[in-house]
């Protein structure tokens, strides 16, 4: 039985009022119609498709679920109840990477998933140097066939799972043809360990050339309001070849919620203190897109965030972002989005207030971009 089920049996619903008064039972419903910044609590019931993988038409990622970008440590609990209350209301589409913590991420949504593994589509990724017995970070990347038979068996036992609904290649390793990935992860597919594959941050020679040894379902690179370079190329191809097309980042790394300001600093550690995108110069011009996204989320009686990801629903079917968040407000707030439409007429006038925008500094630390666009050696 999976949760949706056992939320409904009667005898937990007698449990629950046991253990609250009725006169608090009667004005719950209304209550919880609405989350802390007064954004009505929703249901996501659309679905997508990425290739022949169907999933909620908003995934939620699951990256500092064990840390924040401010180097706070969240209550692991918590982190549980929002993952198993997003797949409650609608959310079957759950991202990670045995990057994230390293390891600690998967377990945590490991954990989270076990009584509706079967109803979701759960992602990971290898691809960056990791020491699979320590989770020590190494130098650059390792996508060698062997390294990645381990890596994935550890992602299993971490994740309380037999497979990988769709495993990723995080970035592409310069000195690994792609044609070996793609071989190593056909036989993970054939041993039933692996489903689906996609690649992170590629070059788009890679791509076609992946794309051929083994059909991809998915590419998983950061696209939102704010980055837009995506629809002059790999988009194009993803809509060219039938591959799925997954937003990392489609808030800007809180940018593109309303809740940063002129006067916002990042602490040392945090990954936005090093992305001049958010540098106290380029802030100020920056945030002029965030004025227009305001302006439209007042419109459509909507949050800046449910604006933002609405407006990449709205780009192409095949794209599914993935929001990720450590507060259940946010994450209701991030589902609701799928609400959220544009006419052709209001796309174009939203499009062209974005592209009158100037958008200064770049969008990661110079010595994280240097993985992007990567294209794998050639298989002699």
């Amino acid at each position: 039985m999976n949760r949706r089920n056992l939320l409904k049996t009667a005898g937990l619903a007698t449990f629950a009022s046991a253990l609250v008064p009725s006169s608090l039972l009667a004005s719950r419903t209304d209550e919880e119609k609405k989350n802390k910044e007064g954004v009505k609590s929703v249901v996501l019931s659309g679905k997508r498709k990425l290739g022949n993988l169907e999933v909620s038409a908003i995934g939620m990622g699951v990256q500092n679920m064990h840390r924040k970008y401010t180097s706070t440590v969240p209550y692991r609990p918590d982190m549980i109840k929002i993952l198993q209350a997003a797949y409650d209301k609608g959310v079957t589409f759950f991202d990670t990477a045995e990057a994230y913590g390293p390891f600690e991420n998967e377990k945590i949504l490991g954990e989270a998933i076990q009584s509706f593994r079967s109803d979701v589509v759960i992602t990971s990724k290898f691809g960056w140097n990791i020491d699979l017995e320590t989770g020590q970070r190494l130098p650059g990347l390792n996508s060698k066939p062997e390294h990645i038979k381990k890596a994935v068996e550890g992602m299993l036992k971490r994740l309380r799972t037999d497979r990988i609904d769709l495993l990723y290649q995080h970035r592409v390793d310069p000195e690994v043809p792609i044609e070996d990935v793609a071989g190593a992860v056909k036989n993970l597919i054939d041993e039933g360990k692996v489903l689906n594959w996609g690649l992170s941050e590629p070059g788009l020679q890679t791509v076609r050339r992946a794309h051929a040894e083994l059909p991809l379902t998915a590419i998983q690179n950061e696209y939102s309001m704010i980055w837009r370079e995506p629809e002059t190329d790999i988009i194009p191809l993803c809509e060219e070849l039938g591959i799925g097309f997954v937003p990392w980042w489609p808030l800007a790394c809180q940018l593109l919620t309303g809740n940063i300001d002129e006067q916002t600093r990042f602490v040392t550690s945090d990954i936005r203190a090093n992305t001049s995108r958010y540098s106290p110069e380029n802030l100020p011009q920056n945030l002029k897109l965030v004025d227009v996204i305001k302006t439209w989320a007042k419109e459509k009686n909507a949050s800046p965030a449910q604006i933002s990801l609405a407006w990449l629903q709205a780009q192409k079917q095949f794209i599914v972002p993935i929001p990720g968040t450590t507060q259940m407000a946010h994450m209701e707030q991030n589902i609701g989005a799928d609400n959220i439409k544009f006419t052709a007429e209001e796309l174009n006038s939203l499009n062209s207030q974005i592209d009158a925008i100037e958008i200064k500094g770049l969008r990661l630390p110079e010595f994280v971009l240097q993985f992007s666009k990567v294209e794998a050696p050639l298989k002699n």
